[in-house]
């Protein structure tokens, strides 16, 4: 039986339609313009995608186009297990909610668990400020 992984869910609202945003999440290269542990380094390699990341070079994959707006990734380190990280696209109101769904990984202690979840409170604010102006913030 493996062990649970405590876990965070963090979100933005997004002034666009959801199925812009969608569309947008769901292409690789994008990532580079919002997710900061993928930025500048996100590379096609053969039929997946490498990152050269803060913990090292690391294998990445997507989850296909799907109807379902469900744009979820994984990064695979050199040694131990791969790393989920599920992203969802929900309409919500005029808009859309992004919601990021964070494991802690069984190495974490509760500060770099924190750290992680403000980086990716960064990323969604990026990713709003990409989406609602076009261009990435400061």
């Amino acid at each position: 039986m493996s062990r649970t992984l405590p876990s965070r869910t963090l979100s933005v609202w997004i002034d666009r339609d959801p199925d812009a945003v969608y569309a947008f999440l769901s292409v690789p290269e994008n990532f580079m313009q919002w997710a900061s542990g993928l930025a500048d380094s996100l590379k096609h390699d053969g039929d997946g995608w490498v990152a050269e990341t803060p913990e090292g070079r690391m294998r990445v994959r997507f989850t296909p186009p799907n109807p379902f707006r469900i744009a979820d990734h994984w990064v695979i380190p050199p040694s131990g297990p791969e790393i989920t990280l599920p992203v969802r696209v929900l309409a919500n109101g005029g808009g859309s909610e992004v919601t990021f769904h964070l494991f802690r990984q069984p190495e974490m202690d509760d500060a770099r668990f924190a750290a992680d979840a403000d980086w990716v409170e960064r990323d969604l604010a990026t990713l709003k400020q990409v989406l609602e102006t076009g261009s990435p913030g400061a």
